[in-house]
């Protein structure tokens, strides 16, 4: 199935992006900080896996990927670098809250 990686990032993504908007949590008031937490492993990530993929250390199966490719990456190798440290990010967020809620 072409497009099995991008499902695989969409269902990961929905539930913690909806709920990132929850006014109980205040996750969405800090865009600076949720920025740069995002930002920094997408550019060295990105960079590392554009290097390996290009000296053949890696590839990604294109029977799991839509086609559409960046920089010799496929599209869902980079939103991986965006989408799984947000939803890290959140879940962390998250337990900081409730633990913090909950006494």
């Amino acid at each position: 199935m072409k497009i099995e990686y991008f499902l695989v990032l969409a269902v990961s993504f929905i539930a913690p992006f909806i709920l990132s908007f929850s006014k109980k949590m205040d996750f969405y008031k800090y865009p600076i900080r949720l920025t740069a937490a995002l930002t920094v492993p997408f550019v060295l990530f990105n960079l590392w896996d554009i290097i390996v993929t290009a000296r053949g250390h890696w590839s990604f199966n294109p029977l799991y990927t839509v086609g559409f490719k960046i920089f010799g990456l496929p599209i869902e190798e980079i939103l991986f670098f965006i989408i799984i440290p947000f939803c890290g990010l959140f879940t962390w967020e998250s337990v900081k809250y409730f633990t913090r809620n909950s006494k």
